[in-house]
């Protein structure tokens, strides 16, 4: 059994946990919506698992990522902006997020709330996944 003490310290570390994932997926959201893949990938390990919401199933690695991201870019215009976060009870962290894709001349196509459900590890992002609304 934890002292008072003890569970306010580790209340403490799972809040400081908290805020510096959320500061990790907001500057991804950033560099995504700034197109900087660069930057994103150093945000992610590199055997991330990332969810290919164009064509269903997964990307693998750096590599897939940029490779997904690159090509997704050339046929439409995505914007995704955090709403809040949360964590699950598998301590992923949760992001509600507005999605609004333009086709390149501008048209809308998609005005959306979606799930993003990171699990995070050293301080990285290891796995997104996406869930509907």
């Amino acid at each position: 059994m934890l002292s008072e003490q003890q569970e306010r310290y580790v209340f403490m570390q799972v809040q400081s946990n908290i805020e510096r994932s959320k500061e990790l997926l907001k500057k991804a959201y950033a560099y995504f919506n700034a197109r900087n893949i660069d930057a994103i990938l150093a945000l992610m390990k590199l055997d991330v698992v990332w969810a290919n919401g164009m064509d269903g199933g997964y990307v693998y690695g750096h590599d897939g990522v940029r490779e997904y991201w690159t090509r997704q870019w050339k046929m439409i215009d995505p914007h995704v902006e955090p709403i809040d976060f949360e964590t699950n009870e598998n301590r992923n962290v949760v992001v509600n997020v507005h999605q609004v894709v333009h086709d390149l001349n501008g048209n809308l196509l998609i005005d959306q709330m979606v799930k993003h459900i990171y699990t995070l590890e050293d301080g990285l992002i290891m796995r997104m996944e996406i869930e509907k609304v």
